[in-house]
């Protein structure tokens, strides 16, 4: 379908991008007019509204779909029950019911007219009674569009608010003035930079000055929500843009300070590359390899946050040059605490923050000359070190190279391909992927004829450490070790 951000060619008019519009919605017509037909017949107003009306549009529609209504959320429970697959009323108080009707998932909601304190977040609900007031208080112009749904289907477009017009121009502007709108709802702001990473949207200039002016609302907002915009953000096909929008205007600084902070003052005899603008290409060249898999959230939060430690480590050497001695350590730490302020899993503060650790170690592999290359012993630790993560450190280790210098990115990319290459010779010999001691807690504490405890994890580890300095021993040969090893700590028992 045409594309209506861009400029009309000659002789297209919007009744064609409508045309166009009206393709996607064709794809749920069935459920279209299923509903329509449902809420005529009970003397509702049904509208396609936010969202979904801009995705129809951009050619991206999926299957969560949004409505809004006059029905009340208990009247809607009465004639949806025998029509829906799935209902979920978790949302009933803000007058939100979600129902599951073939593969569509869909969101409807009553008219809303509610007012804010300013101060909070959460608003005094109160249901309204037209579509006019329900679209004014939405967060921008592009999500402002209505499509009545009738018992035909798909019926006519309402745009009151110019929607349209800002679509097509790809910019994102606010209903009401930007100041009520974000103090209404901070999290609109962050939202602003989430359409530019995922629409390629441009913001008003009215709404970038709102940005600036308000950034430290953001502070009304909970981790969590920010954490899930992020995501978005992220995941989106220019995280750059949407990144660049938050630390210019100052969202940054409320909800990802560190990232702004890469933005150091580059010294006078240029001794070091611009910290934040190596994350924000580092993060794009890792994109470029996630290949079929698509989206890898892990991997794009590991590129962008990688060098975070480089502000707290910049040492200024007396010959002139300038180091960031263990900035992998530190900003391993520094991930860990911004991830966890965000209400992020475990196992997501987990990944990321020692992806950050790794980063940096195959730095060590060879010398300048290629050679020096590591031990097998290095390179079982660093597929142990890794372990599942292993995949995405290749990737990110490889984005991280940023130089200008043909000869020396090709001699890293050739270092880095040498290390693939002896990572599966190692595998195709060993178990690389479960590294563990040639002798187990059993065998252990049979040998040494001790009960468990913590004499037995001891010795594993020391076999364990054994394992990867020479690779699988034989059994009697790790009998030999063990057994050695107790006698040094003057064990007995043997």
């Amino acid at each position: 379908m045409p594309d209506p951000r861009r400029e009309s060619a000659p002789g297209e008019t919007d009744v064609e991008l409508l045309a166009a519009a009206q393709v996607s919605l064709n794809r749920h017509a069935a459920v279209l007019r299923g509903l329509g037909e449902l809420f005529a017949e009970h003397g509702h107003e049904l509208y396609l509204v936010g969202g979904s009306v801009r995705d129809a549009f951009l050619g991206r529609l999926g299957a969560d779909l949004d409505f809004t209504t006059d029905a009340r959320p208990e009247q809607m429970l009465r004639f949806l029950r025998g029509w829906a697959d799935a209902l979920w009323d978790t949302g009933i108080e803000f007058g939100t019911l979600g129902v599951g009707k073939g593969a569509d998932r869909l969101e409807l909601t009553t008219f809303r007219a509610d007012s804010y304190d300013q101060v909070s977040r959460n608003p005094e609900v109160r249901f309204g009674d037209n579509l006019a007031d329900d679209l004014v208080r939405r967060d921008f112009t592009v999500n402002a569009m209505a499509v009545r749904i009738t018992a035909q289907g798909a019926g006519e477009f309402l745009d009151p608010l110019g929607g349209l017009a800002a679509l097509r121009a790809g910019v994102l502007d606010t209903p009401s003035a930007p100041e009520v709108s974000f103090g209404d709802d901070p999290l609109r702001m962050l939202r602003a930079a989430r359409f530019v990473s995922q629409l390629g949207f441009t913001v008003a200039p009215r709404v970038r000055v709102a940005l600036e002016q308000m950034a430290p609302q953001l502070g009304r907002i909970t981790a969590e929500r920010v954490a899930a915009e992020l995501d978005k953000l992220l995941l989106g096909a220019d995280p750059i843009a949407g990144i660049d929008l938050m630390v210019q205007t100052g969202l940054g600084e409320v909800v990802l300070p560190e990232v702004g902070a890469m933005r150091m003052a580059i010294d006078e005899h240029h001794q070091h590359k611009d910290v934040y603008q190596h994350s924000l290409t580092v993060l794009r060249q890792a994109m470029d390899l996630e290949g079929s898999d698509g989206p890898d959230l892990v991997l794009r939060w590991a590129a962008l946050l990688h060098d975070i430690g480089k502000p707290d480590t910049r040492r200024h050497e007396p010959d002139g040059g300038v180091s960031f001695h263990h900035h992998e350590v530190v900003g391993a730490k520094l991930t860990r605490k911004r991830l966890r302020a965000l209400k992020y899993s475990k196992q997501m503060v987990d990944d990321v923050s020692q992806l950050v650790y790794l980063h940096l170690r195959f730095h060590g592999y060879a010398d300048a000359s290629g050679t020096g290359r590591w031990t097998d012993s290095a390179v079982r630790r660093y597929v142990t070190d890794a372990g599942p993560l292993l995949g995405r450190l290749h990737k990110l280790v490889r984005a991280d190279c940023t130089t200008r210098n043909k000869r020396r990115a090709a001699r890293l990319q050739a270092n880095y391909d040498d290390l693939e290459r002896r990572i599966e010779e190692l595998a195709a010999k060993e178990d690389l992927a479960r590294l563990r001691p040639d002798l187990d807690g059993n065998e252990i504490m049979k040998i040494l004829g001790i009960p468990a405890g913590p004499q037995v994890g001891k010795a594993w580890n020391h076999l364990k450490e054994l394992r990867l300095d020479r690779g699988p021993l034989e059994h009697d040969e790790a009998v030999a070790e063990l057994v050695k090893w107790w006698n040094e700590q003057g064990g007995s028992g043997v």
